[in-house]
């Protein structure tokens, strides 16, 4: 399978695509990836083979280049993980009127020009409620009656595909129409999907964990990512008047990671995990002490590790010790880690499509 990788990141889309090809005995190439953030390009070329691929950069930039549509070729996919701060309910929501939202036209361009057979994108669950739902709208609007593809969208969680992590992301396929086969559509469903991938395990080239202390979170980290005795009041804290939530730490799925987890949020937002409880004989029986704020306060407490936060998101170790040897800080691999696409979540969907629309054989 030849791919496309748009608003790359890491490499989400592309380590799916590449172990799914793997285990099922065919090639995968990756012609070209997209990102601005020259951090996670070095990363991204630290981890994968980039070497004749075409560099993208700034979409904005490149479709604007003359003979930009003869750079790319033929491919059977494109996909990513298109910019989401437009639309979050950790941003500012101000969608399309956001040049991160406009964004989103230019693959509209890059899909006009170019006609892949299938297109895989994904973005936050807000998407689909953002401006009361015209946002989602005219992104289904332009994927169908600009672009020429038959689409539709299934959100999927990450907890439920191997991965001990709440993060729920829309997800939208499409087939091109001159691809089609008569009378067909393009249905997908979160239902068919769990049904189809609850098969999986055990037969793949995935990562997975049933939970985080599945090894997947380290006994022994380095002492800086423990949080000091001035801190911990602040993390453990419910919030202040204008914002009130239950804090808590020790969770065995963990939240959703985000881009801004290095600047250490409240543990009603962020992953913090104590000693005691990693080291707990029965951790359930742990959990059901109750300790009060007070309490734990007292214990040994930290935050995940890049390399933690980057195995939640179905990466490796060895993703982390690449990205550092080509000098990645952990504030940039936090940031990457969060804006990540959850690589076994795109493998299930890959798997469920090759069996609904034979992807593989397009």
């Amino acid at each position: 399978m030849n791919h496309l990788e748009l608003f790359a990141g890491i490499g989400g889309f592309r380590r799916a695509i590449d172990l799914f090809c793997q285990d099922n005995d065919e090639e995968s190439r990756c012609l070209g990836f997209s990102e601005i953030d020259q951090f996670a390009v070095e990363s991204y070329k630290a981890i994968y083979e980039t070497e004749g691929e075409v560099e993208l950069g700034d979409i904005q930039k490149f479709v604007r280049q003359e003979n930009w549509v003869e750079q790319l070729g033929q491919y059977d996919m494109l996909t990513g993980g298109f910019p989401c701060q437009a639309f979050s309910m950790m941003g500012k929501k101000r969608g399309f009127n956001d040049e991160r939202g406009e964004v989103f036209y230019r693959i509209i361009d890059i899909l006009t020009e170019t006609q892949p057979n299938f297109i895989l994108l994904e973005n936050v669950r807000n998407l689909k409620n953002h401006d009361e739902g015209r946002t989602y709208a005219e992104v289904m609007r332009a994927l169908s009656e600009d672009a020429n593809y038959e689409v539709d969208s299934v959100v999927l969680d990450t907890k439920d595909f191997g991965l001990p992590q709440t993060r729920r992301r829309v997800f939208i396929f499409g087939i091109h129409r001159g691809h089609l086969q008569d009378g067909q559509t393009v249905e997908m469903s979160r239902e068919e999907i769990l049904q189809i991938s609850g098969n999986l395990n055990g037969e793949t080239s995935l990562n997975h964990y049933n939970s985080v202390l599945d090894g997947l979170l380290s006994h022994q980290v380095d002492q800086k990512y423990y949080l000091s005795e001035r801190i911990k009041p602040t993390i453990l804290s419910n919030g202040s008047k204008n914002f009130m939530s239950k804090s808590e730490i020790n969770q065995m799925i963990a939240r959703p990671l985000t881009a801004t987890m290095v600047k250490m949020h409240r543990a009603c937002q962020d992953n913090y995990y104590s000693d005691e409880f990693l080291a707990a004989p029965q951790p359930e029986e742990y959990l059901q002490q109750n300790f009060t704020k007070e309490e734990q306060a007292q214990h040994s407490i930290r935050k995940l590790t890049p390399t933690e936060a980057f195995k939640l998101q179905g990466f490796n170790s060895e993703d982390v010790s690449r990205a550092r040897e080509a000098g990645i800080s952990n504030h940039q691999l936090y940031r990457q880690s969060g804006n990540a696409v959850s690589v076994n979540t795109v493998y299930a969907l890959l798997h469920y499509l090759n069996q609904k629309y034979d992807i593989l054989n397009g």
